[in-house]
């Protein structure tokens, strides 16, 4: 397969990766057999496989809380349906935590703690740096902690799923702390690309999060 045509962006391993809000999902799947002719369906490795009349495929991962059905119709129905969701954004002094009741941000909580950031000093000074900015860290992850008690742990039973982004580790961290166990058990493997979580950060990422993804790979 050649590389990637039209809008998107690379996807490892050859093609592009688009982004399609559930709103839009039939008309872009008319649109790929306009170009591609008509197209068969299989589920593969949860995500619905269409390969087109040309060869082209295009690999659709339903967005999170949504198992992938074999079939588009289904697909496009099931991405239709509102989900409750659960979002974290995080990066190493700034959290941003939600809840999404289809694309409508029914709650959210920004904060941000101060962390010290690197510096080039070396000797006993750079190890009590070290260690003043992992307890810095440290506080920084409870706090963060203590606002997802707060607003998705009472929501449990009611999420479809977790979406997470901004900076792994920090993540990490955050949901490493026991009273979440039940918060990380839900967590999707999306993860978000995103910027320092600040509100119009969280508002943006609930579209994100509810995107159907889709990995192109056009024939010659």
């Amino acid at each position: 397969m050649p590389g990637p045509a039209g809008g998107g962006r690379p996807a490892s391993g050859g093609g592009r990766w688009v982004e399609v809000d559930p709103a839009r999902l039939r008309r872009w799947l008319d649109g790929f057999a306009e170009r591609h002719g008509p197209y068969s369906s299989t589920l593969e490795l949860g995500a619905l496989r269409l390969v087109a009349a040309d060869g082209s495929i295009a690999d659709l991962h339903p967005p999170p809380g949504l198992p992938a059905p074999a079939d588009p119709d289904a697909l496009v129905a099931g991405v239709g349906q509102p989900r409750r969701l659960g979002l974290l954004l995080a990066r190493q002094s700034a959290v941003a935590v939600g809840v999404a009741d289809g694309d409508r941000l029914v709650a959210s909580k920004v904060d941000s703690s101060y962390v010290q950031s690197r510096t080039a000093a070396g000797g006993w000074s750079q190890q009590r740096f070290a260690r003043r900015r992992e307890n810095q860290a440290k506080a920084a992850a409870g706090s963060a902690g203590d606002i997802v008690a707060r607003l998705l742990v009472p929501e449990v039973g009611r999420l479809a799923a977790v979406v997470a982004g901004g900076n792994r580790r920090t993540i990490d961290a955050i949901l490493a702390d026991p009273r979440l166990a039940a918060v990380a058990d839900l967590r999707s493997d999306r993860f978000l690309d995103v910027p320092e979580p600040r509100l119009a950060v969280l508002q943006r990422a609930v579209a994100a999060a509810r995107s159907v993804r889709i990995r192109v790979l056009e024939s010659a």
